[in-house]
């Protein structure tokens, strides 16, 4: 097998400091999170970024500052900008952090029920447009999959010519709305890919260890962090993504797998600027 990446989320778009108080909202915050995952094994952060006061935003000043501040700390650490935004941003608002061509970015292939009232909206048109600047700006694209027709949908734009293999994606289990978090599920998404691709597992909630552990056996990739789960184990709030992402590392070493540096993931993932 090869070596594990793992990803940390550090933040997201809807968590809050009333749910847990150390998700992070300011540059600072930020900062520290990413540097806490960074130094207990990830090679990637999953960055979505916050108004002081933690409102979801994708200001682009805002993305560059907490993009400064991540590098001052881990240099070498692989940001990867989400443009999934928050519920009832527009196509353009979204995707305007492409123009800071990060070495990677979310692609979200489909639309999703997302919790009781909230529809997170992906329609075809908003999915080329997204893949073509990625693709023109040397965005690689990590392609966002909540059930198993967004690979379908991810590999109709690959034969049109929008993504170029090998492909990356994330299969988010566990999501009201997506795909249950099972290992009947995860079976079924990764026979669902090209050969030659690689995947990551996010568990969402009390499925974020079970996914890992399952990822790892398999030999998949692995995203944890305070966007999916704020829980370091049942009842007890996790203190920061560093620590989330050291109880992934001790489970892959508990399996026999070692951890990638950022310079191996981005060899595995093909990533070269």
């Amino acid at each position: 097998m090869e070596k594990l990446i793992i990803t940390a989320a550090i933040c997201g778009a809807e968590v809050t400091k009333e749910q847990n108080p150390d998700i992070p909202y300011s540059v600072e915050e930020i900062a520290r999170e990413a540097e806490s995952a960074y130094k207990a094994g990830a090679s990637i952060i999953h960055l979505h970024v916050r108004e002081e006061d933690g409102t979801p935003t994708q200001d682009i000043k805002v993305f560059k500052k907490c993009i400064t501040a991540i590098k001052e700390k881990c240099n070498d650490v692989i940001i990867q900008l989400s443009t999934g935004g928050a519920v009832g941003m527009s196509d353009d608002e979204r995707l305007d952090c492409i123009n800071l061509k990060p070495e990677m970015a979310s692609l979200d292939c489909g639309t999703l029920n997302f919790g009781l009232n909230d529809i997170f909206v992906n329609t075809e048109k908003t999915i080329n447009y997204f893949a073509k600047k990625m693709k023109e700006f040397h965005v690689k694209p990590e392609i966002e999959v909540f059930d198993k027709s967004m690979i379908d949908t991810a590999l109709r734009i690959y034969r049109e010519g929008l993504l170029e293999r090998p492909l990356q994606f994330n299969f988010v289990m566990g999501l009201r709305g997506g795909t249950s978090a099972t290992l009947r599920d995860l079976s079924f998404m990764i026979g669902s890919i090209p050969e030659g691709s690689t995947y990551t597992v996010t568990g969402v909630g009390r499925a974020q260890f079970t996914m890992a552990a399952m990822a790892i056996a398999a030999g998949g990739n692995v995203r944890v962090g305070f966007e999916d789960n704020i829980y370091i184990d049942k009842g007890i709030l996790a203190k920061s993504n560093g620590q989330m992402v050291e109880k992934v590392v001790n489970i892959a070493k508990h399996i026999g797998r070692p951890v990638a540096t950022p310079k191996e993931a981005r060899e595995i993932l093909n990533i070269y600027r």
